[in-house]
């Protein structure tokens, strides 16, 4: 019997899209289904809805097995073909209220924090070495397990995978899935199906370079038109409501294109839009600061409110557009499928970013494994803002892989969001601040 193995199971609810995916797909159905964490309560309620979900939608063809704690990951791993990787080290309280609070202390603000910045250093340097161990287990037993990292900051994680460990391993986001058809319905522009796109760049900042639908109709010019106008409604303050991706459609009428994922992630990805010195910009853009952790308070008092209805007998499931099913089911059938994930540079598959970035594009994917598609080169502007991000994140990478403290300021000096803000000597003190608070959560660094 196959084996996938989930890594953060108590994340109860993508537990739920993963694992019920696999269990609507044919060829999966029959598949052991490990589940792992480090929390007992929020593994044994993510036991009992797995295995509920196994009787009610795959008359209980899967076995469900659940292993608590380090001691007990090997077994968790061992055998595995597949390993979802969905953990969060130090979650929201401690770690990303620190993410957040200490920053604030030196006039820096954020919006998310998990992806780029200081919070997203900060939440790699924790990840990395956690992630290191997992690859030493793979390694050991489960050599040939392909890891499907789903964690952020997911450039640097997938990064760190795929240049320093053996482990074969591919980085999805929810985000491509859904930004074509999220920009057409908000701009109430129509089209035909199938939607016809080509996207790349990195993680949270792939670039929208073509749009077509099923006509062939190029529907970039009617976009940059209705783009244009929301600014401008939003420039003279005329907005009959407000609209919330006003980031992104500055992208559109600054750089030319539409970036994959949120505008409230992209306020943060660069040195425009969140500046002290501008307060105005935050109500112009509706940039909402600290939405992170109102995310997480939020999350946790929906899951005490939901946490019925997902411990249920009923409880029951339909296919989502998660990428990890449909990868699983290429490689088990050697049916090719098209996905668009994060891979290391290596072969230039876009040829102006460096060959040690991490980079989303399409690849396609097929019981020989996933191959990425060339895209040759990005136009110059969006290659340039996708550098602002990728310097962040090798520097972040050689930090957690050297233990240098050195390492760790140079990422953060070469953060836009934080560069553009503080000085050289307040980054520091700011980032020593960020070590000690995370004293249990880092190794040594020296």
């Amino acid at each position: 019997m196959d084996k996938i193995t989930f890594m953060g199971a108590g994340s109860t609810v993508f537990a739920k899209n993963v694992l019920g995916d696999t269990m609507l797909t044919p060829a999966l159905q029959d598949f052991e289904i490990a589940l792992y964490d480090i929390d007992a309560k929020r593994l044994e309620e993510s036991y009992i809805m797995i295995d509920s979900l196994n009787r009610n939608i795959n008359a209980g063809r899967a076995k469900i097995s659940k292993y608590l704690g380090v001691e007990n990951r090997k077994d968790a791993l061992r055998g595995a073909r597949f390993v979802v990787n969905a953990i969060q080290v130090g979650g929201y309280d401690p770690c990303t209220i620190t993410d957040f609070e200490i920053p604030k202390k030196y006039g820096l603000q954020q919006t998310i924090a998990d992806t780029l910045g200081i919070g997203g250093i900060f939440r790699a340097l924790r990840t990395i070495p956690v992630l290191d161990d997992f690859a030493k287990d793979m390694a050991e037993v489960c050599p040939d397990a392909w890891f499907l990292n789903y964690t952020n900051p997911m450039a640097m994680l997938t990064g760190f995978m795929q240049r320093f460990t053996p482990v074969k391993t591919i980085g999805l986001c929810h985000s491509t899935q859904v930004c074509s058809r999220g920009l057409l319905s908000e701009l109430e522009i129509p089209y035909t199906e199938p939607i016809r796109e080509r996207i790349a760049g990195i993680n949270h900042m792939a670039w929208l370079l073509e749009l077509a639908d099923g006509d062939g109709t190029d529907l970039y010019p009617i976009v940059r038109e209705k783009a244009l106008a929301k600014l401008a409604a939003a420039d003279n303050g005329t907005e009959e409501t407000p609209f919330h991706d006003l980031v992104r459609l500055e992208y559109i009428r600054r750089l030319g294109y539409y970036c994959t994922e949120s505008s409230e992630h992209n306020a943060e990805y660069n040195n425009f839009f969140i500046k002290s010195k501008y307060p105005e910009l935050i109500d112009r853009y509706h940039i909402p600061l600290d939405e992170y952790p109102r995310r997480c308070v939020n999350q946790i008092a929906a899951w005490e409110n939901d946490r019925e209805k997902y411990l249920s007998n009923e409880v029951s499931h339909e296919r989502t557009h998660e990428f990890a099913s449909y990868i699983m089911e290429a490689m088990v059938t050697d049916v090719p499928t098209k996905i668009c994930a994060n891979v290391v540079n290596t072969e230039g598959v876009i040829a102006n970013l460096p060959r040690e970035a991490c980079v989303e594009v399409n690849c396609m994917v097929d019981v020989n494994g996933i191959v990425p598609c060339a895209q040759g080169k990005l136009p110059t502007q969006l290659a340039a803002m996708n550098m602002s991000n990728i310097n962040v994140q090798l520097l972040t990478i050689e930090a957690a892989v050297t233990r240098k403290k050195e390492k760790i300021y140079q990422a953060a000096m070469m953060d836009p969001h934080c560069a553009s803000e503080l000085s050289i000597d307040d980054i520091v003190r700011m980032c020593d601040d960020l070590i000690e608070a995370h004293a249990g959560w880092l190794p040594e660094y020296n």
